[in-house]
């Protein structure tokens, strides 16, 4: 029972210690010309959408939950978050080429064809973020127009 009580204390103090790490934050105050949404005429319903199910980790700008704070929770966070933003950073679409933003295009309709996107590990906490059906529907639809106009 002692060995317990001391891998317990000492995984409190790790706990605890880990605390002081910081991680850094995806915050931006300003909203760039080579954002998607400046660059291309969203319709607003999409653009809502969007924002709600991608903008946090597919921008420079997340709006972080309330346990953000909390390690290994932000540690985590960040981490998905730099690998949402090195795949598709909305924010950085303006300076794409076009052979990219094709690219990008097909992606993002694949990924929510295939309902792959928004992660349902996202989507457990953030329940606003769901596409429904008709979102989905309407969101490939404007992708694919977008794509076509390239």
């Amino acid at each position: 029972m002692r060995i317990i009580k001391i891998i317990v204390l000492i995984l409190l103090v790790a706990f605890v210690a880990i605390q002081f790490i910081p991680a850094s934050r995806n915050i931006s105050d300003t909203v760039p010309k080579t954002d998607f949404m400046e660059v291309n005429k969203v319709p607003a319903t999409i653009q809502n959408k969007l924002q709600v199910s991608c903008y946090d980790c597919h921008s420079n700008n997340t709006d972080y939950p309330w346990y953000n704070k909390i390690q290994p929770a932000a540690w985590f966070l960040e981490d998905h978050i730099k690998e949402g933003k090195d795949e598709l950073n909305f924010n950085e679409w303006g300076d794409y080429s076009a052979r990219r933003k094709n690219s990008k295009l097909r992606s993002i309709i694949s990924q929510i064809e295939d309902d792959k996107m928004p992660l349902d590990s996202y989507t457990i906490i953030h329940r606003d973020a769901r596409l429904s059906e008709t979102n989905q529907k309407e969101i490939i639809k404007y992708m694919n127009l977008l794509k076509n106009s390239l």
